[in-house]
C-alpha cells in the first residue's frame, strides 16, 4: 500500500476535528440543525488552515445517507466517496485550472440536472479568486437564482480579488491562523498515535515552522520523520529546519538587557558558526522583544503569543527587568536592522554593531519622576526674586567683580602699534578695507603681526617659512597691497615682510589671535556667570546634572 502523507492521513473528518476554527464549526453546525442552510458559502483564510477540509465536511453533513446532520457518520457510501474526493454529486473544481468562461458555462449546464442519488448537488471551487471576470459574470446568474438542489462552497486565500457582486451573495467565513499551542497539541496527538519518540521542544519547533498552518506543520513533521526515523533528536530537528535555538535567543536577550556587549557579540559569532541566516535570527530576536512588550502591557498574554512550555515563563521574567520605553526603543532599532540587512554588503558587521548599540543604550528616564522634578524646579524658581537688568544709562550699574589676572585670563601680549597720524582705525581699518575688495588677501593680512606702521613704512611679520609669508613676498601681491595701503592712508606706503622665529615673544599678536583671546575671555566670564546663576544651581541640584557646554545667546555680552 502506498504511503499516505500525514496531512492527508490526519485530515479533519468532522467539525470537531477542525482545530482552531471553532467559530466556523459552531455556526455551520447550528445552521444544519436548524435547517437554515444558505445556498452559497465562502471560506477565506491562509493556506492549510482547514478551508477545503471544512468544505468536504459540510458536503458530507448535507448528503450523509443517515440523514441531514452536523455529525456525518463517515461510513456510508456518500461520506466515504466525499472523503476520497470521488462523490458523484460533489464536484471539486480547481479555480486556478478552470478559469475560463467556458468552464463555468459547462458548470451551469451541470447545475440544471438533479443529483444522482444524494440530497444536494454540491460544487466546491477552490482558489475561486483565480476565475476570470467573464467567468465570474457567468457564475453570477447561478448564484442569483440557484435551484433548490444546488449548493456552492467557495474557498480562497485572496477574498479581495473576488467581485463584490459574488461576495454579497455568499455567507462568508474567515478561517484564522492556528495558534502555536493548538498546533503543537495536535502534533503531539498525531505523534503518539504514530508511535513517534519526539520531545515537546521539537514539536514546538515543527509547529513554529508551520506559521499557523496545520497542513504545513504536518508536512514538516513528515520531513523530520524522513530525516530521523521514529526516534527524533532535538538537535537534528533544529539542524534540519535551520532554526535558531531558543536558548541562544534567550542568551542574546539577556545580554542586551544586562548591557553585556561581549556576550551579545558572542551570540552573533555562534550564529555565524552554525551557518544560520542572520535575517532569520534578527526576526526571531525581534519576536522575542515583541513578546516582552506584550507581557508588559497585557495581563494574560498567552493568546497573543505563540509560545509553549516554559518559553512564556522565561519571557515574563526577562520583561520584568526592563522598562516599557526601553523595550519599545529596542524593537524600533531591530526593525531598522532587519531592513538594513537586506541591502548590507557586510550583514555580519551590521548585526554586530546593532547588538552592541542595543547593549549600550542608556536607560530611559521614568517620565513620572521627570515631571515631579520639573514641578519641584518650578516651585523653587517661582520663589526666587527676579533680577531686573539696568537698562537706563543714568542708573549706576554695579561694577563687575575684578578677577585676578592669574586666574581670570592669560597674560596680555603687547598691543599692536597704531599710526596716530593716520586714520583712527590704523592697521585694523586697513585690513577691513582690503577684505572688502580682496577677501583672500585680507584673510592673509589678519594672520600677520603688525611690527611697524609709520608711513611710509608698513612692516608685517609672519612665521618663518610659512605659506602666508611666501604669498606676500611675491612681487605682484606685495605691490597690490602697497597700492591699497596708499589709497587707504592717503600717503605713499612701502611694504616690508619680515620672518618671525618660532617662540619669539616680542612680536605683537595678530588680529586673529587678539579676537580669539577676547572670545576666550568672554566665554570664561559667561560660563562663570552661568554657573553662579541660582536657577541653574537649582536645576543641577534637582537633576544631579553637570554643565557640559555654555552657548551664548546674547551676542552683546562682553
Amino acid at each position: 500500500m502506498a504511503y499516505l502523507v500525514l496531512a492527508r492521513k490526519w485530515r479533519p473528518q468532522n467539525f470537531t476535528d477542525l482545530i482552531g476554527q471553532e467559530h466556523v464549526s459552531q455556526t455551520l453546525s447550528n445552521a444544519i440543525r436548524s435547517g437554515r442552510i444558505h445556498h452559497a458559502f465562502l471560506f477565506t483564510g491562509a493556506r492549510g488552515v482547514g478551508k477545503t477540509s471544512a468544505a468536504r465536511i459540510l458536503a458530507k453533513a448535507l448528503n450523509c445517507d443517515e440523514g441531514l446532520s452536523d455529525q456525518p457518520c463517515g461510513t456510508c457510501s456518500s461520506c466515504t466517496e466525499i472523503t476520497a474526493g470521488q462523490g458523484l454529486d460533489v464536484l471539486e473544481i480547481d479555480g486556478a485550472s478552470n478559469t475560463g468562461v467556458d468552464d463555468i458555462r459547462e458548470l451551469r449546464e451541470n447545475i440544471r440536472y438533479l443529483p444522482n442519488r444524494s440530497r444536494y448537488k454540491i460544487f466546491i471551487i477552490d482558489e475561486v479568486h483565480m476565475l476570470s471576470t467573464n467567468a465570474f459574470n457567468a457564475l453570477l446568474k447561478s448564484l442569483e437564482e440557484p435551484p433548490d438542489h444546488a449548493k456552492f462552497i467557495f474557498a480562497t486565500t485572496a477574498p479581495h480579488r473576488i467581485p463584490i457582486t459574488i461576495l454579497s451573495r455568499c455567507q462568508r467565513f474567515d478561517f484564522r491562523k492556528i495558534s502555536l499551542a493548538r498546533v503543537a497539541g495536535r502534533l503531539r496527538e498525531i505523534s503518539d498515535a504514530e508511535k513517534l519518540t519526539i520531545s515537546d521542544r521539537s514539536l514546538s519547533l515543527v509547529a513554529r515552522q508551520g506559521e499557523g498552518s496545520m497542513r504545513d506543520a504536518l508536512s514538516t513533521l513528515d520531513q523530520v520523520i524522513a530525516f530521523s526515523g521514529d526516534e527524533v533528536d532535538d538537535e537534528a530537528v533544529q539542524t534540519l529546519l535551520g532554526m535558531v535555538d531558543r536558548r541562544l535567543l534567550l542568551d542574546t536577550v539577556e545580554a542586551v538587557m544586562q548591557r553585556d556587549s561581549r556576550r551579545a557579540l558572542d551570540a552573533v559569532r555562534r550564529i555565524d558558526q552554525l551557518g544560520l541566516a542572520l535575517r532569520q535570527f534578527t526576526q526571531d530576536l525581534l519576536e522575542m522583544f515583541r513578546g516582552m512588550v506584550i507581557c508588559k502591557v497585557v495581563e494574560e498574554p498567552t493568546e497573543m503569543l505563540d509560545l509553549v512550555g516554559d518559553e512564556l515563563k522565561d519571557l515574563k521574567a526577562l520583561a520584568e527587568e526592563a522598562s516599557l520605553e526601553d523595550l519599545q526603543r529596542i524593537v524600533t532599532l531591530l526593525m531598522k536592522t532587519q531592513s538594513e540587512l537586506v541591502h548590507s554588503n557586510y550583514p555580519l558587521l551590521t548585526l554586530e554593531m546593532s547588538l552592541v548599540r542595543l547593549a549600550t543604550l542608556a536607560p530611559s528616564q521614568d517620565i513620572s519622576k521627570l515631571i515631579s522634578h520639573i514641578e519641584s524646579l518650578e516651585k523653587r524658581l517661582s520663589s526666587m526674586p527676579l533680577q531686573k537688568a539696568q537698562s537706563t544709562p543714568q542708573a549706576s550699574a554695579p561694577e563687575r567683580p575684578h578677577h585676578p589676572p592669574a586666574a581670570a585670563s592669560p597674560p596680555k601680549k603687547p598691543e599692536a602699534p597704531v599710526a596716530t597720524s593716520t586714520d583712527s582705525k590704523g592697521w585694523q581699518g586697513l585690513v577691513e578695507q582690503v577684505k572688502q575688495s580682496r577677501p583672500m588677501l585680507g584673510s592673509v593680512m589678519e594672520h600677520g603681526r603688525l611690527l611697524k606702521l609709520e608711513p611710509p613704512i608698513l612692516e608685517i611679520g609672519y612665521a618663518k617659512d610659512s605659506f602666508m609669508i611666501s604669498q606676500l613676498q611675491e612681487q605682484e601681491i606685495s605691490q597690490d597691497l602697497e597700492t591699497l595701503a596708499t589709497e587707504y592712508f592717503g600717503k605713499p606706503i612701502k611694504l616690508r615682510i619680515s620672518p618671525i622665529e618660532a617662540g619669539e615673544q616680542d612680536a605683537p599678536p595678530s588680529l586673529v589671535e587678539t579676537r580669539e583671546a577676547k572670545e576666550t575671555d568672554r566665554m570664561r566670564r559667561l560660563r562663570d556667570d552661568a554657573m553662579e546663576h541660582p536657577a541653574l544651581k537649582a536645576v543641577q541640584d534637582i537633576f544631579d546634572g553637570k554643565i557640559k557646554k555654555v552657548i551664548p545667546i546674547d551676542k552683546g555680552f562682553v
